[in-house]
């Protein structure tokens, strides 16, 4: 399998609600300054680096956000993709005792999801490191049927109190305006013309898909990412020669959401109709005629997750409870509404919908299950653990992971970026690295390490 970067970002939904016994409850901006108050000093912005090599930052509006370390192993992209969740957990938990000292009996709870309760959207993107020389609009035209079917197996799954609570497959998918947004505008786009590779812009480029939902599920989260991946090396391999283009991509998106059963055929530009679980099994077929030879264990195991999950959802969708998150949710849902007869969009349901997402260990629907061993895993507590404060050794991740900890332990002066480290007063010097790839920076650890 040819090495390539992966990275995620996840935008965080965040609650600070008053503490049931009384007192004060802070404003959200508020809130969120407490969550980074632990690891930002002197900053007028919350914005850091972490010493496993990954950003946390907010966003535009109160969304904090977790972008992890350069990857180039998928496996190890979900390890760092699940340690910002427990990162950001403890750091609530921090929060909530520094608001006790000054007054404030408020509790903070993070969801990773997709929307809030006025009806914004924030998003997960996923970020992939491609060769330059693939023209960005052959990309996306045969990029754009494989993420708008895709939603069939990563969707997080959503009430819509605006539709009469009706339950859909995906967060985004009503979000979604158009096949290709470009990079500064609001329109939401299945793919966004932003570019920033990080790295030789001669030799890479960055493909930023901001369609997908937020996952709770490591083996969606696994598969979502790992699927992809085979999809780009086919094309740039000039290898993906059949086209499955859509006649209306952000009609068939919300189309695809709405069909809970997985059986409504959607229009492709040839006039021919197929369902979103065909489209990938296309997919799948092209992709197993191509690597049919290829031992590499990563790409026969995800070819073997996709086809299992490719197989239930054609069956019996319901069979993949605790592996897909829609269904997972779905499920939940169902046997609550049941049980206390209530209405789809009652406010209870709309909670417990919620509570699915929320990333306490201790509280969260999701965890709750996972300790029961409900849910499917691709990655061990352990390995986890080891994420929250170590970077991936394989990528420049390492180099600035290593050094953002001696920063923090000597108390350097220094400025940390994606692709570069620059020392301020009284070294004057930056260092910039251009290939992703490459895990050290010999200048600077000559350098650095001697000081």
């Amino acid at each position: 399998m040819k090495r390539r970067i992966f990275g995620l970002e996840n935008e965080y939904g965040i609650i600070c609600s008053a503490d049931r016994r009384g007192g004060k409850a802070l404003p959200i901006q508020n809130a969120v300054m407490y969550l980074f108050r632990e690891i930002i000093s002197g900053r007028l912005y919350p914005d850091v680096f972490l010493e496993n090599g990954a950003r946390f930052y907010q966003d535009i509006g109160c969304h904090p956000e977790y972008a992890t370390p350069e990857c180039d192993d998928v496996r190890e992209l979900v390890m760092h993709d699940r340690a910002g969740e427990r990162i950001i957990e403890s750091l609530a938990h921090s929060a909530e005792k520094k608001m006790r000292q000054d007054g404030f009996l408020g509790r903070i709870s993070v969801f990773k999801n997709n929307t809030d309760t006025p009806g914004n959207t924030y998003g997960c993107h996923e970020n992939y490191l491609m060769d330059r020389s693939i023209g960005f609009r052959q990309m996306a035209t045969q990029l754009i049927p494989f993420f708008v079917t895709r939603q069939a197996f990563c969707g997080a799954g959503k009430v819509r109190p605006s539709n009469r609570g009706k339950f859909a497959i995906s967060q985004r998918a009503q979000h979604i305006r158009e096949d290709i947004s470009i990079a500064k505008t609001t329109a939401r786009g299945i793919i966004n013309t932003r570019d920033e590779p990080h790295a030789d812009r001669e030799k890479y480029r960055r493909l930023h898909v901001i369609v997908g939902d937020s996952n709770m599920s490591e083996f969606v989260t696994y598969l979502k990412v790992g699927a992809t991946a085979l999809i780009l090396q086919m094309i740039e391999d000039n290898a993906l020669d059949r086209r499955l283009e859509l006649r209306e991509s952000v009609r068939a998106i919300m189309q695809i959401s709405d069909d809970l059963d997985c059986k409504r055929e959607i229009e492709l530009q040839s006039g021919k109709k197929m369902t979103a679980v065909a489209i990938q099994r296309e997919y799948w077929n092209l992709a197993e005629q191509y690597f049919q030879r290829e031992t590499d264990p990563f790409i026969r195991d995800v070819l073997k997750k996709w086809d299992m999950v490719l197989a239930g959802l054609e069956d019996d969708p319901e069979s993949l409870d605790g592996y897909l998150d829609w269904v997972t949710k779905r499920r939940i849902l169902e046997t609550y509404v049941e049980s206390r007869k209530l209405d789809w969009d009652s406010h209870e349901v709309l909670r417990l919908d919620l509570e699915f997402h929320n990333i306490d260990t201790s509280k969260g629907i999701f965890y709750r299950m996972e300790k029961k061993g409900l849910i499917a895993r691709v990655c061990a507590d352990d390995e986890i653990e080891h994420a929250m404060r170590h970077p991936p050794e394989t990528t420049r991740a390492k180099f600035r992971g290593r050094f953002v900890k001696l920063a923090n332990e000597r108390k350097i002066l220094c400025g940390v970026n994606w692709s570069y480290i620059q020392l301020y007063e009284p070294y004057q010097k930056l260092f910039l690295s251009t290939d992703p790839l490459q895990p050290d920076y010999d200048e600077a650890n000559r350098m650095i390490y001697s000081m």
